[in-house]
């Protein structure tokens, strides 16, 4: 029998209590992983999810930390390595800060850079080794259709999500022969209330053939597919998700 499946593979969510990290908790769950679902400062919005995993029959726990805090996440890490290797990892957190450049202030653009760019690199480089050891692991990010387009008043998200297609190519390269896969999925428009807020329904059917915003669960299927055994050979992909927009 393959070493990585003697027991439940863990998956940890960062951003995972919010519409599309929910959705890839539960989704992630319904594989049979073992999910621990990361809030910034909101644990009992993390709590209340992990909760919800549990009464579908699921398995899940919550934990808390600034994944642009280094020592934070290194406590919080060293904590979940404790009970095991995290198998899956979802790179999901990321904040919106938006202002066209002009205009923009030093902290709106590191802010964005430091939890999306940052964190990435905060929280995915403690869970490599154990990884490699194990040789199997699978690690997504969650970037943007704004990566791949621009969007005007979004100079910082674009630059901080567009840093992990080079980040996740790069690291797909490193440890594809350790049996990890390193990938992105972008969505474009997505259910939401971040959605609802910027895109009214007539803006949706300009902006996206489809001519409707993708659902949350169509995202969290595509990254437990990724995070999947039948996905080992996608590998440094760059996967859109965004009903022909881009």
């Amino acid at each position: 029998m393959d070493p990585s499946q003697t027991t439940s593979r863990r998956a940890l969510v960062t951003g995972g209590s919010g519409d599309i990290g929910g959705a890839i908790c539960h989704a992630l769950a319904d594989a049979g992983m073992d999910v621990v679902v990361h809030a910034h400062g909101n644990r009992e919005r993390a709590e209340a999810l992990a909760a919800a995993v549990r009464a579908r029959g699921g398995r899940a726990s919550a934990v808390a930390f600034d994944v642009a805090d280094p020592a934070a996440v290194a406590a919080a890490l060293a904590s979940l390595l404790e009970a095991g290797r995290i198998d899956v990892l979802v790179n999901n957190a990321g904040v919106h800060d938006d202002a066209p450049m002009a205009g923009m202030g030093d902290a709106q653009w590191q802010r964005v850079i430091d939890v999306s760019l940052n964190g990435f690199f905060h929280v995915t480089r403690p869970l490599l080794l154990p990884m490699a050891r194990a040789r199997w692991g699978r690690i997504v990010s969650v970037s943007s259709v704004a990566a791949v387009l621009g969007n005007r008043g979004q100079a910082n998200y674009a630059a901080a999500k567009a840093g992990l297609h080079g980040a996740s190519k790069s690291l797909a390269r490193e440890m594809a022969s350790r049996g990890i896969t390193v990938n992105v999925v972008a969505p474009g428009v997505i259910e939401g209330a971040m959605a609802a807020a910027q895109f009214p329904p007539d803006a949706v059917k300009q902006l996206v053939p489809a001519a409707r915003a993708g659902r949350p669960e169509e995202v969290a299927a595509l990254v437990a597919f990724l995070c999947s055994d039948a996905a080992g050979y996608i590998n440094g992909q760059v996967i859109g998700i965004n009903g022909g927009m881009a």
